[in-house]
């Protein structure tokens, strides 16, 4: 696939990702926040919605946030945040992946 059709969804990524706050080292694996310091879901929720993203699903996963959202376009993306901070630990376009995997497939 060309890049210029994919480039929406790679700003939109981007403009998550630094509108979410800087991002930590991809491994991290587990947040280790003390429950009280948790920001509640609504925060979460108001977080990624003023990025202009639906939230489908909000769920904790390793002590971090996981959001499920779609974009204006319907494209799903995938957030882990720390749930102290709400800062973006992670961010996945999960059409972009399918499409990746769907297109080695059938090389």
């Amino acid at each position: 696939m060309p890049l210029a059709p994919r480039l929406p969804r790679l700003a939109l990524c981007a403009l998550v990702a630094t509108s979410l706050g800087s991002a930590a080292v991809a491994s991290e694996a587990h947040c280790r926040v003390p429950m009280a310091d948790w920001q509640p879901r609504d925060a979460v929720r108001a977080l990624v919605e003023a990025q202009g993203l639906t939230v489908r699903r909000i769920k904790i996963d390793d002590g971090c946030y996981e959001v499920d959202a779609r974009d204006a376009q319907g494209h799903r993306i995938e957030m882990r945040l720390n749930p102290a901070t709400l800062e973006l630990l992670r961010s996945d376009d999960e059409d972009e992946d399918d499409h990746e995997e769907h297109e080695e497939r059938h090389k």
